[in-house]
């Protein structure tokens, strides 16, 4: 079983591990600035490039549970995301297949970060064929690392190179990127760079990007 955080629209390794074996998410853990719990990594036409969710900052994030963090819609973050996807992905192969799925999610008003986070998961795991789902645990998940068969991945996922962990469970698989013609292959990106360039053929993609 492997423990994960609730990441907004998760890269390949997160996906992997979705895709190929039974996850928990735990909306139960502290909430962590600069992590992919609000932010992903995309492939636009000046590089790699962050979009940042907005979130109301309480003062003190070290003892609220992501579950309890609330979006900040006084910021353009809906319309810069949705926009930068559109820039970056619209001449990609499957874009106008899986946009109208998507858009939708930067039109609404979303009250906390966990409910955005979570349809948009269930929304990405419909369209990529994967029929596993996650369990979402009732509260916070305590690990004593005594039981191997439990992988807790809540603090290994990183945007951070320092804090990121070597993971013996993820491969970076190739696949042709939008601006391949400009830049070598970007690893480890949103899934979404990966739904809009291979389509359906995206889940054999992070089937082959997991190691047993």
């Amino acid at each position: 079983m492997d423990i994960l955080p609730l990441h907004y629209l998760g890269n390949i390794q997160y996906f992997s591990k979705l895709c190929c074996t039974a996850c928990v998410i735990d909306p139960h853990e502290t909430y962590r600035k600069q992590s992919y719990r609000s932010r992903c990594e995309i492939q636009a036409a000046n590089g790699r490039m962050a979009l940042v969710v907005n979130v109301v900052n309480p003062g003190n994030f070290t003892r609220t549970a992501v579950r309890e963090v609330r979006l900040d819609h006084s910021k353009r973050w809906r319309h810069i995301h949705w926009q930068s996807l559109v820039s970056a992905y619209k001449n990609s192969p499957y874009f106008d297949f899986y946009a109208p799925r998507i858009e939708p999610f930067y039109r609404r008003e979303y009250r906390f970060l966990y409910d955005l986070s979570a349809e948009l998961l269930e929304t990405m795991l419909e369209m990529l064929g994967i029929t596993l789902r996650p369990e979402f645990s009732q509260r916070y998940i305590e690990v004593d690392g005594t039981d191997p068969s439990v992988r807790d991945y809540r603090d290994c996922i990183s945007p951070k190179p320092r804090l990121a962990l070597t993971d013996p469970h993820f491969r970076a698989e190739p696949y042709w990127q939008v601006f391949s013609d400009r830049f070598p292959f970007e690893a480890n990106l949103s899934v979404i760079d990966l739904l809009f360039c291979e389509g359906p053929a995206a889940a054999e993609v992070l089937r082959r990007s997991y190691v047993p």
